[in-house]
């Protein structure tokens, strides 16, 4: 049996970064690694998508050096930005990880918009294979990128490396601390941390309290929602408590009584799994790959930006004490099914080597 095709997997900045792409990258690398393949990890600059001319000018070169001997993965950050014609100075076959389309971000102007869209759908055709986190951006690319399903699999994230919790029964009137509601997502607008806290003003009359964990990642997003949270009278209810360690966020999870991200969008969103891993049920959006990761009986989706609709499911969720346990068992029962990290490696290590002309 030939020994594994050895790799190398290209992400632009701090691979430590706490999003759920950096999160992603991290365990596959380290997953294909536990698989005895050599992979190398090529750190990329800083600045993707937006690079500056010097960081770009790196990124290329670095990208060049690797032998052809080698099956190059890069991150969808950097691979829709990068100029068509520096990949096709690349020897080695390229692999292309898109958590999501560059052009799908939230807020982007619509000449910009245009302009990345234009760019990546040209890169992928650079692309010998393309993996995505999710049948939802398999369908963005078939449909709005024209690309062969036969070029594309999709590599669900693995189980989180959690122990599962049941939830704590409904907080009563004597039983100390009202229910806590969770969200965690970086302080993005994207994240719609913004509809979640217009949500909560609306159920005041009702007893809970409410922890957004994430790092502040778009300038001034905290400060705004810090100034929503005090002008709804909601300071003593809601807390934003940025980015915290994986064990205090697990005691977190273990502690929730529901989870809440009114999200504008999301090509996966592995904290879902996080929560039905410890059986919390889940109110989320429509957005994106949402209704494709939450199971229908884990949870409510809401269409984004409906905070009154947010708001109102919640509200169930608080009152129905029968509604509550039946979402808790779902989530469980779903978080025990998910897939490991291993299973990505495998399926992402066969791709590799038949690129490489060594499977079937």
């Amino acid at each position: 049996m030939p020994r594994p095709i050895p790799a190398a997997f290209a992400v632009p900045g701090d691979l430590s970064s706490p999003t759920g792409g950096y999160h992603y990258d991290r365990c596959l690398l380290s997953a294909l690694r536990d698989t005895g393949r050599d992979v190398a990890h090529i750190r990329l600059p800083d600045g993707f998508p937006h690079p500056s001319d010097a960081q770009m000018a790196e990124a290329c070169d670095l990208l060049a050096q690797v032998s052809a001997d080698r099956v190059l993965i890069v991150d969808g950050l950097a691979f829709g930005a990068l100029p068509t014609d520096a990949l096709a100075k690349i020897d080695a076959p390229i692999v292309a990880l898109v958590h999501h389309p560059l052009a799908h971000e939230s807020g982007l102007p619509d000449p910009e918009a245009a302009r990345l869209r234009a760019l990546e759908k040209a890169n992928l055709t650079r692309a010998a294979h393309i993996l995505v986190p999710s049948p939802h951006i398999r369908d963005v690319l078939l449909a709005d990128y024209a690309v062969d399903p036969d070029r594309i699999t999709v590599i669900r994230p693995g189980r989180p490396d959690l122990s599962p919790q049941p939830v704590p029964a409904p907080a009563t009137p004597d039983a100390g601390a009202p229910p806590l509601i969770l969200s965690v997502g970086l302080l993005h607008p994207r994240k719609g941390h913004d509809t979640l806290i217009d949500a909560l003003s609306r159920i005041t009359d009702q007893a809970w309290r409410a922890v957004i964990v994430g790092a502040p990642w778009a300038p001034g997003h905290a400060d705004a929602l810090t100034r929503q949270i005090d002008g709804a009278g909601l300071s003593g209810r809601v807390q934003l408590a940025g980015r915290v360690e994986r064990a205090t966020l697990d005691r977190v999870y273990t502690e929730a009584y529901a989870f809440a991200l009114a999200t504008r969008y999301e090509g996966y969103g592995i904290v879902f799994d996080e929560a039905l891993i410890h059986g919390v049920p889940i109110v989320s959006t429509t957005a994106g790959a949402v209704p494709c990761t939450v199971p229908q009986d884990a949870g409510t989706l809401v269409p984004p930006e409906d905070a009154k609709g947010f708001a109102d499911a919640l509200s169930a969720l608080l009152q129905d004490r029968t509604l509550h346990a039946a979402q808790s068992a779902a989530a469980l029962k779903a978080g025990a099914a998910l897939p490991l990290w291993s299973d990505a490696a495998d399926l992402v290590g066969a791709i590799l080597d038949r690129i490489a002309g060594h499977g079937t």
